[in-house]
């Protein structure tokens, strides 16, 4: 019985440890793109902007984001669906350094604009987090 205890808490620890080395999936990519979008959404543009990576952060200022943003999302109005409808992982992407990339589209619908195709980019960082790269909206 102790045996068999021992076991399985062995196994437990081992699954623990197997898990927790795994490779960070597509999905947690998604999740940290809907965060993102959610901090934009409710017009926490500096927030979202140092939740965006590195790679942002160097392209452009808090400022400068702030109004880029603020002048694109501000006539739309409130944010009423979106809706993921794809998404596509690269290693090479145009204008920037190779590395794990996903680039996914969001169809959402605004108080002001009933059909508007948002792309977000993510990349995987060195600390194994996803963070958004690239922002545009059509």
């Amino acid at each position: 019985m102790v045996k068999r205890a021992m076991y399985g808490l062995l196994f437990l620890v081992i699954f623990a440890s197997v898990a927790s080395s795994a490779e960070p999936s597509q999905d947690e990519g998604v999740r940290a793109a809907k965060g993102w979008l959610a901090l934009v959404d409710a017009g926490k543009y500096d927030e979202s902007w140092d939740e965006s990576g590195a790679l942002f952060r160097r392209a452009v200022t808090k400022e400068q984001w702030n109004q880029a943003v603020g002048s694109a999302r501000t006539p739309l109005g409130a944010l009423k669906s979106r809706e993921h409808k794809t998404k596509s992982e690269s290693t090479s992407l145009p204008g920037v350094p190779d590395g794990r990339y996903l680039v996914m589209q969001f169809q959402a619908s605004f108080a002001n604009k009933a059909s508007a195709i948002e792309t977000v980019t993510t990349v995987l960082e060195s600390d194994g987090r996803w963070r958004v790269v690239g922002y545009y909206i059509k």
